[in-house]
């Protein structure tokens, strides 16, 4: 009687490890290769807000004076 329970566990062990396997092949496959760096797609920190139009805006008309 006690031979279905662990019968049970086994196959749910088993099936886990299956379907977590997968997880990690499925992950490693996404995964960029490391060897390459990643650059990203916008500045960050104050390079990021040197670039925005309202920073250029204002650093002009502290450049040449707003006409006040």
């Amino acid at each position: 009687m006690d031979e279905q329970p662990r019968r049970d566990r086994l196959r749910s062990f088993v099936l886990g490890g299956v379907v977590g396997a997968s997880a990690v092949i499925a992950a490693a496959r996404r995964r960029p290769p490391s060897h390459a760096p990643r650059r990203r797609p916008t500045p960050a920190g104050l390079a990021a807000f040197e670039e925005a139009p309202c920073y250029r805006e204002l650093a002009e008309l502290e450049r040449f004076g707003d006409g006040r």
